[in-house]
């Protein structure tokens, strides 16, 4: 289980526990976190769960593999080192403490 911290485009905060093999998507969504829509429902055919990940975990995070690089295309000001699809972030142990922030809208 990791502890993440997902903060709003305004700042609020939530901190929660995500289970291991889960995506960070679906702990958005499992626990009624706004910002993320993730209208694909995981499947990286959308950009509607884009987040800008913490400077401090963004070489610690697997590569972008080539569908989420082309799906990032379609996300609202996506940044080329901090942009992340949350649905392509599979939760381990590894990722306690992981930060992200959302942007201020989805596309």
């Amino acid at each position: 289980m990791a502890k993440i911290t997902y903060i709003e485009f305004g700042g609020k905060e939530h901190v929660v526990d995500v289970a291991n093999g889960l995506t960070v998507m679906e702990g958005a969504r499992d626990n009624n976190i706004p910002g993320i829509e993730a209208d694909c429902g995981g499947a990286c055919a959308c950009s509607t769960c884009h987040v800008y990940v913490d400077a401090a975990w963004v070489e610690k995070l697997p590569a972008k593999e080539a569908m989420e690089e082309d799906m990032l295309d379609f996300a609202y000001e996506p940044d080329a080192e901090k942009s992340r699809l949350t649905c392509q972030l599979k939760v381990s142990d590894a990722l306690d403490g992981l930060v992200v922030r959302m942007p201020e809208k989805q596309i």
